[in-house]
Order: structure tokens, then C-alpha cells, then sequence
């Protein structure tokens, strides 16, 4: 859900809507109050963990990056970056929570056979509560970065400005056109997003990948820039 770009972004308001429908979601609604409580206790220490609740993550995020499309940009965690066995998932910045019918083994294999990355650790484990419903099983997935963020866990430029770079040049030899910053903002930021900053990035990192990208652009490596 990318929602009405023109919209001013209010990450405050992003973070707690993004929260509540956390909530919503995974806690479930066959429990009784006992266990619906633990399911809450859960939500909260995962969003303490692993950040808030995002609705896609930038396509050069290590979750999603995993892939070898160079048709159109993955940011949501699939069978197109590697994973089996996926079900009910909410995401967080830095990792997501899905719940499987099943015991979970595809997931925990499928996380287990991912490439490994320059910059981060992708894990997965059970958790030991339901959430979603009381006969799912829940696997948390977590992407450790293997550099320190900021007290504010967005992702530094000195780590995303690289990472776009690497997804995004090779795809020189089969573009046949170039696509705006306004057209790759959701893919490059994450979602919910501004025009410059998300609940990944700052204006300033946000910034800076614009700039990156009006340049890559401009050299025409990618062809004619696509103006709609």
C-alpha cells in the first residue's frame, strides 16, 4: 500500500497506524484473554527488536535483495527472493513475522539457503506463542546488520547509498528506458514513504540517493528517461 504520495509523510503517525494494525492482525482472535495478553507482550518486543511495521522494504533492503529479476523491483519478501512457505506475515524495518499453518520447517530451510550478504545476517526462528491464530505457528525472520546503526535505526547512507548502487547498475544492459525518481521513490525508500525520507531513511540519506539516481539517469545508461 503506497498510499497518496502527495500527502505530507508524518512518520509519527506511519509508526502508530502501522502498530495498531499490527495488532489487528496477529493477535488471535480465537484466543482467550490470557493468551491474546501474551500475543500483545510478543508484538511489542518484536517491534522493539526489529523497528516498526512497514508495508514494503526498498528494493536494495537484504531481505528482499536476494533475486535475480530485472523486470520490475521486488520489496516484499517471496519466492522471488528465496523464501518457501510464507503465510500471514506483517513486516518490520528490520525484519518480518509470518505464520504458517504448518511447522515452519520451509521457512527456517528456505531463510538457511539464502546467499549470504556483504552487510547483513538473515536468521529465522520459532516463536514459541500463536499469533494470527492459535493453530499457526509463527517464524520470526531478522536481518542483523553487520555494521552499527544510529540510536534511531534508520539505515545510514554510508550503507544504502552502496546498496542501491549494486541492485540497480547492472540493470543497464536490459533497460530500455529510464524511470524518474518520483516513479522509484516507493522502491528506493520503502513504503509508506515522503518524497526524501521513510521509515528506513532520512531526508538526508533520502537525499542522497536521489541524487544518486538523477545521475545515474542522465548518463543515459538506462536509455530515454520515461516521462509520463
Amino acid at each position: 500500500m503506497i498510499g497518496d504520495m502527495r500527502m505530507a509523510f508524518r512518520a509519527d503517525e506511519e509508526i502508530k497506524k502501522g502498530y495498531e494494525d499490527a495488532f489487528r492482525y496477529l493477535v488471535p482472535k480465537d484466543g482467550n484473554p490470557e493468551q491474546r495478553s501474551r500475543s500483545k507482550m510478543i508484538i511489542e518486543d518484536l517491534v522493539d527488536e526489529l523497528g516498526p511495521v512497514i508495508d514494503s522494504y526498498p528494493s536494495w533492503h537484504p531481505l528482499v535483495s536476494s533475486n535475480d529479476i530485472s523486470t520490475h523491483c521486488v520489496t516484499i519478501p517471496g519466492g522471488d527472493c528465496g523464501y518457501v512457505g510464507l503465510d500471514h506475515t506483517i513486516y518490520f524495518a528490520h525484519g518480518f513475522v509470518t505464520c504458517p499453518y504448518d511447522d515452519g520447517q520451509r521457512i527456517l530451510d528456505s531463510v538457511e539457503s539464502l546467499p549470504a550478504h556483504p552487510l547483513a545476517v538473515i536468521t529465522a526462528e520459532r516463536l514459541d506463542e500463536p499469533l494470527y491464530h492459535l493453530s499457526a505457528n509463527p517464524v520470526v525472520v531478522k536481518c542483523e546488520w553487520q555494521r552499527p546503526l544510529p540510536l534511531n535505526r534508520m539505515i545510514p547512507k554510508s550503507i544504502a547509498a552502496p546498496l542501491l548502487l549494486e541492485q540497480e547498475l547492472p540493470h543497464w544492459r536490459t533497460s530500455q528506458c529510464a524511470e524518474t525518481w518520483e516513479t522509484m521513490r516507493p522502491y528506493f525508500l520503502g513504503t509508506p514513504n515522503g518524497s526524501r525520507s521513510s521509515l528506513f531513511v532520512t531526508q538526508e540519506t533520502g537525499q542522497v540517493l536521489k541524487a544518486l539516481w538523477n545521475t545515474i539517469i542522465n548518463t543515459g545508461m538506462y536509455g530515454n528517461i520515461r516521462v509520463d
